[in-house]
């Protein structure tokens, strides 16, 4: 059996179901407003890199940006259920179709890592009072870049789940603390301690109990990543359902629980659980972080204004999501929730979060725009008009497709 072809095979399987897609994609107006993105962050990025303000925290910014794609490291294996029992056999030879895996997810990543770099560069360039040479910068950060993603395919070796645990806490310290490292610190005095650290990290990779190839685990995170992939084109298309990644978060259960059990809250309960097990917990606490940052550095001006509205945009296309969960369940149209009330409360209690996401944003947009009342109070209520526009608009979908149906 030919195991880079089968990889390339079933790469191209993938690919071609998701192709077919993204047209509609397009079509839904993703490709405009991504261009009017593009040419807002392009005008805003030139202001700032032509007049940046006193005493503005570059080396705070560069490590803050440049850290998450250093640290980011995943692997597309493309491997399914039966491999266990038909690729099993050929686990000696499971190297020839690995590698692949492995040499994309770096180099791919890599690219995208310089892209930002360059980007950066000009900022960073003019900012700061006594620069890292260009190409040293740029090699350190590939180097680290190498090193996380060999300590993160490691990690998908690893037997014990804490293990895991443990060595991705210990690649997110390596990676910050060299970066912190080489920003505020001397040259050769940042490099040495750079160098002592990959040391060490190498070492700890070497002490957990690891797999030659852990089936269970890269089939898992395999399914994980397609599904994500359908999720992210299900907020523009219908797209077949896919598997559901579900985290148990016993910490948060409470928060459901609350409510008091009738009809007019059961479907709120359930997806009220779903969210809260479900990766778009994560991926909405991340975004509204990432964009209470820009925010705040951009705030005092019109920009703030706008990437405040951008963000919330992205908010609202995120959690419009939740109303797709349960959607092919059988079960749900056996209780006895009308489909008037079950599309009510989940609107419900996405309007709640993205109102919540309102207040959260706008937040460091009032610390940073004292002197703008007008300005500030009327951006919060365009944010509002568009939380009230995304429920809306969906409640209107929503009744289509079941007319449709």
């Amino acid at each position: 059996m030919d195991l880079k072809q089968l990889w390339k095979t079933r790469r191209s399987a993938f690919w071609n179901q998701i192709t077919p897609y993204l047209g509609y994609v397009m079509q839904s107006g993703v490709a405009v407003m991504m261009g009017f993105a593009l040419i807002a962050f392009s005008a805003w990025y030139t202001a700032l890199v032509q007049d940046i303000p006193e005493g503005f925290p570059i080396r705070l910014v560069m490590l803050v940006v440049l850290a998450p794609p250093v640290i980011f490291s995943s692997f597309r294996t493309y491997l399914q259920q039966a491999d266990i029992v038909f690729l099993r056999p050929q686990e000696y030879r499971m190297n020839l179709y690995l590698q692949n895996s492995f040499v994309r997810g770096i180099v791919y990543k890599s690219v995208g890592l310089v892209l930002l770099f360059i980007l950066l560069w000009p900022l960073y360039i003019r900012s700061e009072g006594e620069p890292k040479p260009f190409y040293l910068f740029l090699i350190v950060l590939l180097l680290l870049k190498y090193f996380a993603s060999y300590g993160g395919w490691a990690e998908q070796q690893m037997i014990s789940r804490s293990a895991r645990l443990v060595c991705r806490i210990i690649r997110y310290g390596f990676i910050v603390l060299s970066l912190y490292a080489f920003l505020w610190h001397s040259l050769a005095l940042s490099l040495i301690f750079i160098a002592l650290l990959a040391g060490l990290y190498l070492v700890s990779l070497r002490f957990p109990v690891k797999l030659p190839v852990h089936w269970e685990y890269l089939i898992e995170t395999e399914q994980n990543q397609s599904s994500r992939a359908m999720k992210t084109l299900g907020w523009f298309v219908e797209v077949p359902a896919s598997r559901q990644r579900v985290h148990a978060r016993k910490w948060l259960a409470p928060l459901a629980d609350r409510l008091r059990w009738r009809q007019e809250t059961a479907f709120q309960y359930l997806i009220i659980k779903t969210f809260l097990r479900s990766d778009l917990l994560g991926i909405t606490i991340r975004l509204t972080v990432i964009g209470g940052l820009f925010v705040y550095w951009t705030a005092g001006s019109l920009w703030g204004s706008g990437v405040y509205l951008f963000f919330l945009f992205l908010l609202g296309i995120q959690l419009s999501g939740l109303r797709r969960n349960h959607h092919d369940s059988f079960w749900i149209y056996i209780y006895p929730v009308t489909p008037q009330s079950r599309r009510e409360q989940v609107l419900g209690f996405v309007y709640v979060l993205q109102l919540a996401g309102v207040v959260l944003l706008f937040i460091p947009l009032l610390l940073g725009g004292w002197g703008r009342w007008v300005e500030t109070l009327l951006t919060l209520g365009i944010g509002i008009l568009i939380a009230r526009w995304f429920r809306n608009s969906e409640r209107k979908k929503w009744s289509n497709e079941e007319e449709a149906e």
